[in-house]
């Protein structure tokens, strides 16, 4: 989804596991600029710590960027992340809950899909793999009192 209002994208290497702290906690301030509620915050920081994690692991290290988005009616946060390791051989497989390739729970993939609004893979085994992830801001409703 083209976003008009678009703020500069952040690129940050993957390469160590202190990367991987690093990334977090940037993705972290970044939804919460954005507005993003706590829980929310939470939700998109994990989804960014299993996918990088995967960059790292499986990958072999990579980058990702994060671009906050604004479609007019809300704002979001994408974080694309791109490795060019073995690739994914089997996408359908590595997306099944309890598959893992590294002696995981296998909850990293599937796992960060449940915990975004929009999610993409686009690998090629040889070649490498970009993961896309997107999540938008949901507003809390505000409760009135004393309205009568």
């Amino acid at each position: 989804m083209p976003a008009s209002g678009q703020a500069s994208a952040t690129s940050l290497p993957i390469g160590s596991d202190a990367d991987l702290a690093w990334v977090r906690q940037q993705v972290r301030q970044c939804a919460a600029q954005l507005g993003f509620g706590l829980v929310q915050q939470t939700k998109v920081v994990t989804a960014a710590s299993e996918l990088a994690r995967n960059t790292l692991v499986h990958g072999g290290g990579g980058r990702v960027e994060i671009t906050p988005l604004d479609d007019g009616r809300t704002r979001g946060l994408r974080m694309r992340f791109t490795d060019e390791g073995p690739g994914i051989r089997d996408l359908d497989l590595a997306m099944t809950d309890g598959w893992t390739s590294g002696g995981g729970l296998g909850l990293g993939l599937s796992g960060a899909k449940r915990l975004v609004h929009e999610f993409a893979v686009d690998t090629e085994p040889g070649r490498g793999t970009t993961v896309t992830a997107v999540a938008w801001v949901t507003p809390v409703p505000s409760s009135r009192t004393g309205v009568g």
